[in-house]
């Protein structure tokens, strides 16, 4: 499994924004693969943490023409400077209690 860190300093986040930021998440689950998608925005940051089986899916997501385009918006508009890391996950265990 793969981990896809998305860490941005924002700009102004409107209505667009958010739409945009919601089909992205729902075009990645439902269409490319990803496993889980969870962000967090405070204080002019954001921090995103998509899961995904491989690497192949994160190339087929990263060159899809409307992640493509919605990279253009966040640039132009929403992001003062971002950056992605693409890690490996060696390791992965939880705790849940029991009922």
């Amino acid at each position: 499994m793969h981990v896809v860190i998305f860490r941005a300093a924002t700009r102004q986040l409107d209505a667009e924004y958010f739409a945009v930021a919601q089909q992205m998440r729902q075009l990645a689950l439902e269409r490319f693969g990803c496993l889980a998608f969870v962000s967090a925005s405070e204080d002019g940051q954001e921090i995103a943490l998509s899961y995904w089986p491989d690497a192949d899916s994160i190339r087929a997501w990263k060159a899809h023409a409307d992640h493509l385009l919605a990279q253009q918006l966040g640039r132009e508009r929403w992001y003062r400077q971002y950056r992605v890391e693409v890690a490996r996950i060696e390791r992965s265990y939880e705790w849940e209690p029991t009922p």
